[in-house]
């Protein structure tokens, strides 16, 4: 497989960022998109909802489905996953994007944000995965991706956000346990982590990082796509890294992803 033309791919998060990119990147192959977010309205602290992040799929040549979905509720994500369906016929592909950050030390963490980042990051992605997988099991070429990092047991990821670290490994770990467990039905599941900072919003939480030291999101999706059309039953269980992914296609060049050319770019957290 070369594209993604009439797959169905449930994105979480996909009203912004990183899930947006995928969603448009996948969109110019004339794939079916089901942007799965909780940005029914405006926000004016955060660009796009999903009815804009719809739009923008439509515009790219693919077929959108805007479902406003707490990840965090069962009945919600059960209900997404069945609309996703039965609008399309079906589900290919699960990207777990969606994700809760807090970058602070134990004393700085209120519960309230450490049981967010649990209930989206880690069960967040289980419970979607979860919920997709009957139709996943019936997909000609099944993938679930999750946007985690490799787990890297070093003190220094822990000692300044343990919180968020333990959350953030907790979608990595669903890969591990999810890619031996799905094997047999032929499912993919990996994971894929940019190499630099990413320009979304998620910066603004990270002390002195600025947008020129970052990459454009659509370096994730184009990495994601290359890993989404590979024939799922030979690459599963793999914690894969965007530039790697994209010089197997053949890219050396990464200069027209840099948010300012010729600028230092910020290396992204838990890679050494």
């Amino acid at each position: 497989m070369t594209d993604l033309a009439g797959k169905t791919l449930f994105i979480t998060g996909a009203s912004r960022g990183i899930g947006l990119a995928i969603a448009q990147r996948a969109a110019r192959d004339g794939a079916n998109v089901v942007i799965a977010a909780k940005s029914g309205v405006p926000n004016p602290k955060l660009p796009g909802t999903i009815h804009t992040a719809a739009a923008a799929v439509e515009a790219a040549g693919g077929k959108a489905l805007a479902l406003q979905v707490d990840i965090r509720d069962e009945a919600q994500v059960a209900a997404a996953a069945a609309a996703a369906a039965e609008r399309f016929g079906g589900i290919d592909i699960v990207v777990n994007n969606a994700s809760a950050i807090w970058l602070a030390g134990t004393a700085d963490t209120p519960m309230k944000r450490f049981d967010l980042m649990h209930q989206v990051n880690t069960r967040g992605t289980f419970l979607v995965t979860q919920a997709c997988l009957p139709y996943l099991k019936q997909a000609a070429n099944p993938h679930v991706l999750m946007l985690s990092p490799p787990p890297n047991l070093d003190q220094k990821w822990f000692a300044p956000h343990t919180a968020y670290t333990i959350a953030k490994y907790g979608m990595s770990l669903c890969v591990l346990g999810m890619s031996a467990e799905f094997a047999s039905l032929g499912i993919a599941v990996n994971a894929l982590w940019p190499r630099t900072v990413i320009a979304t919003a998620a910066i603004g939480m990270i002390d002195r990082v600025k947008a020129e030291q970052c990459r454009k999101p659509e370096i994730v999706a184009d990495a994601a796509h290359a890993m989404l059309v590979r024939p799922s039953r030979g690459y599963t269980g793999h914690f894969a890294i965007d530039e790697e992914v994209l010089r197997e296609t053949g890219i050396e060049d990464f200069t027209p992803y840099a948010v300012q050319a010729g600028a230092p770019l910020l290396p992204d957290l838990f890679l050494d």
